[in-house]
């Protein structure tokens, strides 16, 4: 089974690619659903995470605004989270990984915000980084309505920069020319999967193996 890494920064079209690639059939692992899933109604995170900000979880349900409002003000409390979320995401990616490999999936893929931050990227074939300019990336958070710009800053702040991953990555798949070719590039992905040749890498845009 091989492994292929999927990143990028808040707002750079990762969630999309991530579709594209599930509608075609591939198995994938996505960590940010895991984290909510964690931190939602009886998920395994809360206990932790009500004694590391008291009053964001009442009555057994977090208010996800307040616990982004305070790890985004104090570093203590954003590291307390890392520690608290990264070793439940860590076996859940386990789990994930090895029943992937029981049922014979050919390839699957890790939907990692932070593959780089974490060391995830040892896990994996292939990386491919998803980006886009930083005037559509910031424009596309503060479209959602759930950050201030001064959110955005700080959430930015803690990433690693765009112009890094890149560097790092194995392709990059551009989103920020329009749908029609985010797809075409995503099918591009798909074939070189399929195939497997250093050709096939090439032509996808991918560097070689």
């Amino acid at each position: 089974m091989r492994v292929l890494g999927l990143t990028g920064g808040i707002g750079m079209g990762k969630s999309t690619t991530a579709r594209l690639l599930v509608q075609a059939g591939i198995r994938l692992f996505d960590a940010d659903a895991t984290v909510r899933a964690l931190q939602g109604p009886g998920g395994a995170a809360l206990p932790a995470i009500a004694r590391l900000v008291p009053g964001c979880v009442r009555d057994g349900v977090l208010d996800r605004a307040a616990l982004r409002a305070a790890a985004l003000a104090d570093p203590a409390v954003m590291r307390g989270l890392e520690v608290i979320i990264h070793p439940l995401v860590r076996r859940a990616r386990q789990r994930f990984l090895a029943r992937a490999r029981r049922d014979g999936c050919r390839w699957v893929v890790l939907d990692i915000p932070l593959l780089f931050e974490t060391g995830a990227e040892r896990l994996c074939n292939r990386v491919v980084v998803v980006s886009a300019p930083a005037a559509i990336q910031r424009a596309r958070v503060l479209r959602r309505g759930t950050m201030t710009p001064g959110q955005i800053d700080a959430v930015l702040a803690r990433q690693m920069p765009d112009a890094t991953r890149r560097r790092r990555a194995d392709m990059v798949i551009e989103t920020g020319l329009s749908r029609h070719e985010t797809v075409r590039q995503v099918r591009r992905l798909l074939h070189a999967m399929r195939e497997g040749s250093p050709a096939a890498w090439a032509a996808a845009g991918g560097k070689p193996a």
